[in-house]
């Protein structure tokens, strides 16, 4: 194992996490639905889960593709910068928003989003690449857990400069994110030439998708898994990008209040990402994803009855260990069904589910509290319901570390 290579992953992770902190969740979120749109009767959470929707709408369609042509291609780094770049650019046009651009704030968005989640199909891929799958579980909790501390140090400059100068938020979530991501495209392993063009890798995959996607289906536990995923991660992300409307609608919860409850909650899960790394190793990603969902299912809940700030406050901290855990754990899951030499291909099915599944969260609550005439209490209690769906499924999957301690194991 290259320390470099890993420690350049790990930094990735580190980098990008400021826009899902900033960006997703405590700053932009409430910005794009209370002051860009307008969110008295839930408009704003409206148009909200539009741009989510189509976002991952587009990362979930081409992610598969773009895996397999990039896996053949050998051209997985300049897709992760391509999708990078596109990311960056997005948020820099953030500046021109001004109060009833809903429509642009949209699109905008939808361009800042797609280009993450796209840039991470082939960063994740990395994981099975450069770690031994005895260290993937550690790995997986070190890139989460410096990932949560980037985004904690995101929220603190977010923080200085919310009530002075937006524009300034998006410029420092860019030079943040463009700057820390440089060793990574410096140390990671360079693409290699591969079995075919660009060009005739994208014609091969669209004319081979069928193939593609018998592939997973041909490995049991890769797409039990994946159902799963689907059904728990949709929960899991939704209450992500919902909760700076969410606190700030039902709990009163202003922009500083807002950063504040996601800065403390980077830290809690920073812990839970470290804290269970070598649980996964150990004990398996299954037992450890199995007690993370039902902490998360636990206070999602009990968040229907609480009434108090600081109730809400406090659980959202307690629920943030779990975060860390259930996204180290999955990636760590994934990682060790995958054949060799698919890894990006895979992780593009891995984002697919992941990405369509969210899809139905963000229109869930968004209709549900329109509906509802603002009610975003059983919007959330909606997503807890998914969540418990996913964790039934993920009981059907072998746990590979599960089969190498005891071959007669078998979630037949």
């Amino acid at each position: 194992m290259n320390r470099k290579q890993v420690g350049a992953w790990a930094l990735f992770d580190f980098a990008n996490s400021i826009y899902p902190a900033v960006v997703q969740t405590a700053v932009f979120s409430i910005f794009y639905t209370s002051y860009i749109v307008g969110n008295e009767a839930g408009e704003g959470d409206w148009w909200w889960g539009r741009a989510i929707s189509i976002s991952v709408l587009i990362v979930a369609v081409t992610a598969p593709l773009l895996g397999a042509v990039a896996d053949r291609a050998g051209v997985r780094k300049k897709f992760m910068l391509t999708f990078t770049a596109m990311s960056l650019a997005g948020v820099a046009m953030f500046t021109t928003l001004e109060p009833g651009m809903a429509l642009q704030g949209l699109l905008l968005y939808v361009v800042a989003n797609v280009g993450f989640e796209g840039a991470l199909v082939f960063y994740n891929a990395y994981l099975p690449d450069i770690v031994p799958r005895e260290k993937q579980g550690w790995v997986s909790g070190l890139g989460f857990g410096v990932g949560y501390l980037g985004s904690a140090l995101g929220l603190i400059i977010a923080g200085f400069l919310v009530d002075t100068n937006m524009d300034l938020v998006w410029v420092s979530v860019v030079l943040f994110f463009g700057l820390f991501s440089i060793p990574t495209f410096l140390f990671l392993p360079k693409d290699q030439p591969g079995e075919m063009s660009v060009g005739d890798a994208v014609v091969w995959g669209v004319g081979n998708f069928r193939h593609i996607v018998g592939e997973v289906l041909a490995l049991k536990d890769l797409r039990r898994f994946l159902l799963a995923f689907f059904f728990y991660i949709d929960g899991i992300l939704t209450v992500i990008v919902m909760a700076g409307p969410f606190a700030e609608h039902t709990f009163g919860f202003g922009r500083r209040e807002a950063i504040m409850l996601f800065l403390v909650v980077q830290f809690s899960a920073l812990a839970g990402a470290l804290a269970l790394a070598r649980a996964t190793d150990r004990i398996g990603p299954k037992k450890v994803l199995t007690g993370s969902l039902l902490l998360w299912i636990a206070v999602g809940f009990s968040v229907f009855f609480v009434n108090s700030p600081r109730i809400f406050f406090a659980m959202a901290v307690v629920v943030g260990f779990g975060l860390g855990s259930v996204q180290s754990a999955s990636r760590a899951f994934m990682s060790s069904l995958i054949p060799e030499g698919k890894e990006a291909e895979m992780f593009g099915f891995y984002a697919f589910c992941g990405k369509s599944s969210s899809m139905v969260g963000p229109s869930l609550f968004g209709f549900i509290a329109v509906t509802l005439g603002g009610n975003q209490r059983i919007a959330m209690l909606a997503l807890t319901v998914l969540m418990g769906g996913g964790l039934l499924l993920l009981q059907r999957v072998e746990d590979p570390k599960a089969r190498r301690r005891d071959p007669s194991v078998s979630a037949d």
